[in-house]
């Protein structure tokens, strides 16, 4: 946004300073040398940072001082999208222009049409001999990339691969100035037939890893030795088959960490222990339950590597149904302050109260289900609820027996509580169910704290 914004502001002094040079007055922008220039049309779409020549006979050269390029299938000139063959002659005119010349940013956006395989991996190997530092490419059809030209471009500052591409990972690589890597849709292939040792990728001053929907398919476990490493997200599409691989990753700096998927592949966390912010989302097919022992067990593990977060989303789809052992032996969550549950059985919920000392927000996104009543009445008092239980926030609430006596059990018991809200679950807006009544019996519930306040709401928040 910012650099759009930015370029906008660039392209109105560019045509103010024409305007002035009409009326005899000062041209302070074209008197800017063609670097600068040059730098400010780098934030403009290529097209339109070539365009530029048409302003005055000391802009004809200028665009040719670019270093980043912008390319966009979708891009609209006079109104009009280019032809497949205008766009693909359009790239191919620019690039060669700039053959000899360093690339320090390379965006391509290939939203409209199929293109070639080779021609795409050929701009892309283009550029990368360029000395690229951003690279950003955008590209719904499938492509084979040269391994060889991506793990040798030293360069590479930014990296952003959304694309289905087939990417063969050599057995090992060195990327040394990369601090951003984002890649979706990408299939990871190893070079090597070999299993004996881990495919081996160091990434020194790495800070940022997202991979989203990716395959990885290597039979080797990957090692990823990024020690500066802040911001770890993988988000996997579900697999079909069984993955013997794991992702180990290797960092001393790592403090948010995400994860989305089925657990078919082990996630290992070397030094987990910065680690204070946590999302870990588990889904499983329903034709999948044969591995429900497995899930179990990699859930339990990758709850033990983090077990020292201050934040934690743990959300679960069809999981828990067959898969409540996940939390038979919880790990004590000795710094964790705000959890968010959904899908949690009522035994889940207090072994996870009872191993939070210092839990001050507890948020159920969907409710709670198989809460016996005659199990929370006897249930000691968590340690929180006496020293740092400040906030509970109960969405999906649908007015079940269970669900009031857990809302009893908390205004009991909490002796700080400071705020509850309640969001009813969406269906009850149709139901026979006397809301007014609902509301006053709670209100009504003795509470521990004096200043507690509890506050009702429907799915929208109103």
């Amino acid at each position: 946004m910012y650099l759009h914004t930015y370029s906008l502001k660039c392209l109105v002094l560019i045509m103010d300073s024409n305007a002035a040079t009409e009326v005899g007055e000062m041209d302070m922008i074209s008197n800017l040398h063609e670097s600068i220039l040059g730098h400010m049309l780098s934030f403009l779409p290529t097209i339109e940072a070539i365009r530029t020549n048409v302003l005055s006979k000391s802009w004809i050269d200028v665009w040719k001082s670019i270093k980043c390029l912008k390319f966009d299938d979708s891009l609209l000139i006079h109104g009009k999208k280019m032809q497949k063959e205008e766009f693909v002659c359009f790239v191919n005119t620019v690039l060669f222009h700039f053959a000899n010349s360093t690339i320090q940013g390379f965006s391509l956006c290939l939203t409209c049409y199929n293109y070639d395989s080779p021609q795409v991996r050929a701009w892309i190997s283009s550029v990368l001999e360029r000395g690229v530092q951003k690279l950003n490419i955008q590209y719904a059809d499938k492509v084979l990339l040269s391994s060889n030209s991506l793990f040798s471009c030293i360069s590479l500052v930014e990296l952003v691969l959304q694309m289905r591409c087939t990417l063969n990972v050599p057995i090992s690589a060195c990327l040394p100035n990369l601090q951003s890597l984002h890649i979706s849709g990408v299939r990871l292939v190893s070079d090597s037939c070999t299993c004996s040792n881990d495919i081996s990728l160091s990434f020194p001053v790495l800070k940022v890893f997202e991979a989203r929907g990716c395959e990885w398919s290597t039979m080797q476990d990957i090692s990823i030795q990024a020690p500066l490493l802040e911001r770890l997200s993988i988000k996997n599409s579900l697999s079909n088959e069984a993955c013997k691989s794991a992702i180990k990753v290797f960092s001393t700096c790592l403090t948010d960490f995400s994860y989305e998927g089925d657990l078919e592949q082990e996630i290992i966390l070397f030094d987990p222990s910065s680690i204070r912010s946590a999302s870990i989302v588990i889904v499983i097919d329903e034709d999948r339950m044969d591995r429900i022992k497995k899930l179990v067990f990699q859930a339990r593990k990758l709850l033990g590597q983090i077990h020292q977060v201050e934040q934690l989303k743990l959300l679960f789809y069809k999981v828990l149904i067959n898969a409540k052992g996940i939390f038979n032996h919880l790990p004590a969550f000795g710094r964790l302050t705000n959890l968010q549950l959904n899908e949690v059985t009522g035994e889940a919920l207090l072994h996870f109260l009872h191993n939070s000392p210092f839990l001050d927000t507890l948020v159920l996104l969907n409710g709670v289900c198989d809460l016996n009543k005659d199990v929370l009445a006897a249930a000691s008092v968590p340690l929180c609820f006496l020293s740092s239980f400040r906030v509970f926030q109960f969405n999906g609430f649908n007015v079940k027996e269970h669900e009031l006596c857990l809302v009893k059990f908390v205004l009991a018991n909490a002796a700080i509580l400071e705020r509850v809200t309640i969001c009813t679950a969406f269906w009850l807006r149709y139901s026979d169910i006397d809301m007014g009544k609902v509301k006053g019996q709670i209100l009504s519930l003795p509470k521990y704290s004096r200043s507690c306040m509890i506050k009702f709401c429907d799915v929208n928040g109103s």
